[in-house]
């Protein structure tokens, strides 16, 4: 099993053992009450909540804690297209800050963590060759992490504005079954609390929804993946000539300043 099977086999493993557990609970704790009346005031806070939101999820990414139970929640406490954008907001906020941090005052220190990360070190060539492209095949990739990957473009020659477009537009597929994953949850506790008597066509109309865009993640990770490894394998040539220069483009204070 390719490495990046393995990372979705763990992804969806994760999600399936929480859906389990909550079933599991369900049976002696009232999960379901619990759950609808934390959404119940979540929604009571009106505008309020559609502003904090973002800023809450953006604030998890900047700090590089896991943001997927978020991006899973605006799904839930907001409904599939405005959890969307909600979470898609609050990922561009987190986008630009962590870049410019990167980019500027917390520059050194950045250099010093992830110059000695191998993963993120490797993507160095591929970016200085394909710019854009690996932007946004990285953020289809399941095993960098988004969030990483900020401080990391912000210690590369990639503009701001390149960054900003190519890193948006490759994470709205993952965002999108966040929400989409949070909407069933949703239909879920509805369905538990017997306030929806969905038929059958219903069913496998979100089921094949969700598994849709589950394998389309899965092949476009794929391809990003080989595309990665095909533009690595292309810069190696020049890499092996100057072992030094590849590993001094993050860490050389005249590589970054643009």
């Amino acid at each position: 099993m390719s490495k990046v099977s393995r990372a979705i086999c763990y992804q969806v493993g994760a999600l399936v053992l929480a859906i389990a557990l909550a079933i599991a609970l369900s049976r002696f704790v009232p999960v379901a009450n619990f759950i609808e009346t934390l959404q119940q005031r979540a929604m009571s806070l009106g505008a309020w909540a559609a502003m904090c939101y973002p800023l809450l999820f953006a604030l998890c990414n900047i700090l590089l804690l896991p943001g997927g139970i978020l991006a899973v929640g605006g799904g839930f406490f907001f409904g599939l297209w405005w959890g969307f954008f909600i979470v898609f907001a609050g990922n561009i906020v987190a986008t630009a800050i962590s870049f410019a941090l990167s980019r500027s005052i917390a520059r050194p220190w950045f250099q010093r963590k992830l110059s000695g990360n191998p993963t993120l070190r490797a993507l160095g060539p591929a970016v200085e060759r394909e710019s854009w492209k690996i932007i946004l095949l990285s953020q289809l990739h399941p095993l960098f992490p988004t969030s990483l990957l900020n401080y990391f473009y912000g210690l590369t020659r990639i503009r701001f504005g390149t960054y900003m477009l190519w890193a948006s537009i490759g994470r709205l597929p993952g965002i999108f079954l966040y929400a989409y994953v949070g909407t069933l949850g949703q239909f879920a506790v509805r369905i538990m609390r017997g306030k929806s008597y969905p038929r059958m066509i219903e069913y496998w109309i979100w089921g094949g929804a969700f598994i849709t865009t589950a394998l389309l993640l899965v092949v476009l990770g794929r391809v990003a993946y080989r595309a990665i490894q095909t533009s690595q394998a292309s810069a190696r040539p020049t890499g092996e000539r100057c072992e030094d220069g590849i590993q001094g483009r993050m860490i050389d204070k005249s590589v970054i300043n643009k």
